[in-house]
């Protein structure tokens, strides 16, 4: 398959402006709450620190410039997988890659933008598609497309691959993570335990954990998972499983837990958007890719 390069070239060269600003997603269909007391534990800790950072507020970047673009990165059985690029447009030389998996609701414009925020951190940033370009408005469109993920889980994980290559051999990325929300969280954790020589960080926000032992001791790199108390799609007992874990194996882990959040926390278009919660976990997650995929 003749793809990638001459694209991407084509994007640092002749430059692709940023798109219009973002519309707000549809959120997920939970309530909402405001948190205000964050629960965290490192994996690599027994006892379990409850901590109160409720002024915690990200510091975002002066917006600088992106080359963005949408272009394929790799081959499904229907034609090309298509994905969204962003690289900040002064880059100089390769820099650290990370590919951001989506909500069941999709490639849509509050995935782009957050996009668009890694890459003004300074990485190489590619947003895949699992939908062949559809996104959903409702809920039941996003269970529809989520049934067809489920019915065949080796397509995702062919895509996850292919776009781990794409920024490994095309982008020239030293060093690549992962991030996702929901169903892309879900499948952030499973990048690692997928792809644990290729992977070197992970962010999972509220996706669905693995608490069997033999799958997460393949995990090898800095992960971070966060979750909200008050989600009702992921137990909390289930979470607190995963953490106990990831402890026993001593992995390089941090688990945390918002009090009084919801599922879907992260995105403001949201109606369980929690401001100060998305601050303190989009801090954490720039920590843990800066220290992981630039040092």
């Amino acid at each position: 398959m003749r793809v990638l390069p001459n694209l991407f070239a084509v994007c640092l060269v002749a430059g692709c402006g940023p798109g219009a600003p973002p519309e707000t997603p549809a959120g997920p269909e939970s309530s909402s709450s405001a948190g205000l007391t964050q629960e965290s534990a490192p994996a690599t800790d027994t006892a379990v620190e409850v901590e109160s950072d409720a002024g915690l507020v990200g510091q975002e970047n002066p917006l600088i410039g992106l080359l963005e673009q949408d272009i394929p990165y790799g081959e499904g059985a229907d034609g090309n997988l298509v994905g969204f690029l962003a690289v900040p447009e002064d880059a100089a030389e390769p820099l650290p890659g990370i590919i951001v998996l989506h909500e069941w609701w999709g490639l849509n414009d509050a995935v782009r933008e957050a996009a668009r925020r890694l890459a003004r951190e300074g990485y190489i940033v590619l947003a895949t598609d699992f939908y062949g370009g559809r996104t959903a408005e409702s809920v039941a469109d996003a269970q529809d497309l989520m049934r067809e993920l489920v019915a065949d889980p080796d397509s995702v994980r062919d895509n996850i691959r292919q776009a781990v290559e794409y920024l490994e051999r095309y982008a020239l990325a030293p060093r690549v993570g992962s991030i996702g929300w929901d169903m892309g969280g879900r499948w952030s954790l499973q990048t690692g335990i997928m792809m644990p020589d290729d992977l070197d960080a992970l962010v999972m926000f509220y996706g669905a954990v693995e608490t069997d032992e033999a799958a997460l001791d393949a995990l090898g790199m800095p992960m971070l998972a966060l979750f909200g108390e008050q989600d009702g799609s992921i137990p909390l007992r289930s979470v607190q499983e995963f953490r106990n874990v990831l402890n026993q194996l001593g992995k390089e882990a941090e688990v945390r837990i918002y009090s009084g959040v919801d599922h879907g926390f992260f995105f403001p278009g949201s109606p369980t958007y929690s401001p100060i919660a998305a601050d303190d976990a989009w801090n954490r997650t720039i920590a843990l890719f800066d220290a992981a995929l630039k040092n």
